[in-house]
């Protein structure tokens, strides 16, 4: 694929970015896309590697060498039906994807891989400046109806694939917009949101409807569902904060994660907020406890407020530099990552774990107090976790984010009242192969995404929308032709 020697011809290049003292003035898309001729260089650098380890590594399993080899040779309109063929929303997962294909690239086995990613993104981009993509618009209709229950990737990419099959297709969103996560929980500078009005504007051409403020269990009865519908479709997200039980908890400045990105996010989009919604760091001492991507989104959007200092806790030790390739290779790699925000300006502090929140006289917190710790093996080989004598400090706060994670999906509501069965870990339960793929334990009920996997990435919610849209598509029919 590409060019056979171009790997040994040319130099990886990836796209940069603005300048931080300019992006952080503005929640605007800040990454500088490559030029054209250097995108096909890009795509030559795609070597004949016998076996595509890319493939693997990426969820929705994108033909990745085909795609770069048509960038390669000019062929930008042969790309993106290639690349759609996989992936409903590559403009997403080329903005906000963590890109295992490219850890999975064989060139990475000198940290040289492909660039991917960008090349997918510039792929989707051109295809809609050109006016390349359009509503794929079924030609007969089943006269099956399907319930979709919530609208983030899982539930779009569930949904349009349904309605291509001629089935007629409601997505019930409980917030005011559609997009779920990637409406309200990414941050408007790594997503802007007119790329998810853009699919939504394609959906509807495609015969897609949808409701939002349709809180399904709440303010929209379960039974009318199950009265009106062939099928439900659970494709809610993971939205069970993992808390953080310590003294001091009850104090005011601490919130979860999500609250202060929602919250920025409707702002940043003009949704009006009731006065208390809305969670300040501007000139705030800002902890943000958790290392993952929330973390860091949490940090992007405190710089952006103007917040006095930023510190990131992470219990966990500090990842190598650089990984084993030997051991690792062509998996998701532990080590040390950068984000763009953490590049905007804040302490990471690892193997660090809270104590308590020191507060106020009026009830605020003020301080954390921490303590280091360390990680060894027990007899059994399980990592154990203890503290370091003597370890104790404390750090000035006055907001504090708990970023650690989701647990679950939320039980109480929807999930309570259909009495679907979940499983150790409090996910719907749902096998993703065989001929109860994605069903749940009720009949009629299917379940796609983090509701059903956990707490993941948005491509993994793609592939798994995609895939439950194939079995529904058995389900109603017989048959399905959807590729799964």
């Amino acid at each position: 694929m590409g060019k056979p020697t171009g790997f040994l011809e040319y130099e990886r290049l990836d796209r940069g970015y603005k300048p931080v003292a300019d992006r952080v003035t503005n929640y605007d898309e800040f990454v500088i896309p490559l030029k054209e001729e250097d995108l096909k260089v890009q795509g030559a650098r795609c070597m004949d590697c016998g076996i595509p380890y890319c493939h693997s590594g990426c969820p929705v399993d994108n033909l990745i060498p085909d795609w770069n080899d048509l960038v390669y040779r000019g062929k930008w309109r042969e790309a993106i039906e290639v690349l759609h063929s996989t992936n409903n929303f590559p403009e997403f997962t080329g903005r906000i994807c963590p890109a295992p294909c490219e850890a999975a690239c064989t060139l990475n086995l000198d940290d040289n891989p492909v660039t991917i990613k960008s090349i997918e993104c510039a792929i989707v981009d051109r295809a809609w400046e050109e006016g390349w993509i359009k509503p794929l618009v079924p030609r007969h209709r089943t006269g099956k109806r399907v319930a979709v229950v919530g609208s983030g990737p899982a539930g779009l990419a569930c949904a349009q694939q349904l309605a291509r099959a001629g089935h007629e297709v409601d997505v019930f969103e409980k917030q005011d917009r559609i997009g779920g996560l990637l409406r309200y929980g990414i941050p408007d500078f790594k997503l802007n949101k007119r790329l998810i009005d853009r699919r939504i504007s394609q959906m509807r051409t495609e015969g897609v409807n949808f409701h939002t403020n349709a809180h399904v269990g709440a303010n929209v009865p379960l039974e009318q569902l199950r009265e009106q519908y062939d099928v439900i479709v659970l494709a809610g997200g993971s939205e069970q904060p993992r808390d953080l039980e310590v003294p001091g908890r009850e104090l005011e400045g601490i919130h979860f994660a999500m609250e202060f990105l929602r919250a920025n996010s409707k702002r940043v989009q003009g949704v009006p907020l009731r006065d208390d919604e809305f969670i300040d760091a501007h000139d705030r001492h800002v902890i943000v406890i958790g290392g993952g991507d929330t973390g860091s989104d949490c940090i992007g959007t405190s710089n952006r407020h103007g917040a006095r200092s930023i510190t990131q806790l992470e219990i966990l030790p500090r990842p190598p530099e650089k990984e084993d390739k030997l051991t690792t290779w062509p998996y998701w790699p532990n080590r040390l990552r950068t984000s763009t925000s953490q590049e905007e300006g804040c302490e990471r502090m690892w193997s660090v774990s809270t104590k308590a929140f020191i507060g106020d006289e009026n009830g605020h917190v003020k301080a954390i107090r921490c303590v280091k710790v360390e990680w060894n093996r027990d007899e059994q080989g399980r990592w154990q976790m203890s503290e370091v004598k003597g370890s104790e400090f404390e750090l000035p706060a006055d907001l504090v984010l708990l970023a650690m994670g989701f647990v679950h999906p939320v039980h109480e509501g929807l999930l309570q009242q259909l009495g679907v069965e979940l499983d150790d870990r409090g996910n719907v339960r749902g096998a993703t192969g065989g001929e109860k793929a994605y069903h749940t334990s009720i009949e009629g009920v299917f379940a796609a995404g983090d509701m059903r996997r956990g707490q993941s990435l948005v491509v993994w919610a793609i592939r798994e929308g995609r895939q439950c849209a194939r079995a529904v598509d058995e389900y109603l029919m017989g048959s399905s032709v959807l590729p799964r």
